[in-house]
């Protein structure tokens, strides 16, 4: 099972499809890909249940009303006492119904309740959101008077680095050459060394030695033995027990470790290089080709920046 929802735009009509949680197992482990959105119990448990999806889009209604992402942990304070026409994108001038606004907002807060059990359902959404589309034949440009520009055409793509290609094609065994071409440099200024972390480098060097000869099973429990330990962080460790988890045909595993490490290293192409090729392998090939032109877009970036890698 899938949960998904996003926003993106035809002619300026804005649509839902992906805000970034999902849920692939029947045992309720699940990965999100946007932490904007994350629910509390998430955070607690790693689940993604029916009421974490409510959460979610009352993120997304929220930043709609506002024209702003409000940090879910601070929504309620904002919402609560203050003046809805306060609280509305200034970009809309005025142009809404301050009745259907409170409507919406009061549906927002209440589906980010921090207790699940006191968030609407599926069916209380639609209820209170379906009165309020009188007009759904006209594209949301004209209402608001927005002139619709013709698209640009498509710029011209940049070549894939040799990362990206590997990423692109699925190729596991070029990637795990490059990640031991690579090394641990892109690691520099994620930890401060200390005697502690020193002591535990035997454990990463024994998975290290296990992923140069491809005996991959123990690289996961090398490396595994290193992360517990919680001293110090390392995105290439994860990368490369993401790519362990993928030789051994475990995609779900791969993909939340290549989702630590973007959370030790937010702007690391690689680690959304290996959410890509997991993505793909969980038949998620949209979100995986998202994903790549953002590993692709962050490679160039940082080509850019002087800092190459």
């Amino acid at each position: 099972m899938i949960l998904l929802l996003n926003i993106y735009f035809t002619n300026g009509d804005p649509r839902l499809s992906c805000f970034g949680l999902m849920k692939n197992s029947r045992d309720g482990k699940s990965y999100s890909t946007n932490l904007a959105y994350t629910p509390p119990e998430y955070l607690r448990n790693g689940r993604v249940t029916p009421e974490s999806v409510i959460f979610s889009f009352g993120t997304v209604l929220l930043d709609l009303l506002s024209g702003k992402h409000i940090p879910p942990s601070h929504a309620l304070d904002m919402i609560r006492g203050k003046n809805i026409l306060h609280l509305m994108d200034s970009h809309l001038e005025g142009n809404f119904s301050s009745e259907e606004a409170t409507v919406v907002f009061d549906l927002a807060s209440r589906c980010l309740q921090y207790e699940p059990r006191e968030r609407p359902n599926t069916k209380d959404l639609v209820s209170t959101l379906a009165p309020l589309q009188n007009r759904p034949d006209v594209p949301s440009y004209v209402m608001l008077g927005i002139p619709r520009h013709e698209e640009a055409p498509p710029t011209p793509q940049h070549p894939l680095s040799p990362m990206g290609d590997a990423c692109s094609r699925m190729d596991l065994t070029a990637i795990h050459q490059i990640l031991v071409m690579t090394h641990y440099k892109d690691d520099e200024g994620t930890n401060e060394w200390t005697q502690q972390m020193r002591d535990m480098l035997e454990a990463r060097k024994r998975g290290d030695v296990a992923f140069r000869e491809k005996e991959f099973k123990t690289a996961v429990d090398c490396y595994s033995q290193f992360i517990d330990v919680g001293t110090m962080v390392s995105p290439t460790v994860y990368a490369r027990r993401s790519l362990c988890h993928l030789m051994c045909d475990q995609p779900d595993a791969a993909l939340r470790d290549a989702m630590q490490a973007q959370c030790v290293y937010p702007d690391w192409s690689t680690a959304f290089y290996m959410q890509a090729v997991a993505l793909a392998k969980l038949d998620m090939h949209k979100d995986a080709a998202d994903m790549l032109k953002e590993a692709a877009s962050l490679e160039e970036k940082r080509q850019r920046s002087g800092r190459g890698s």
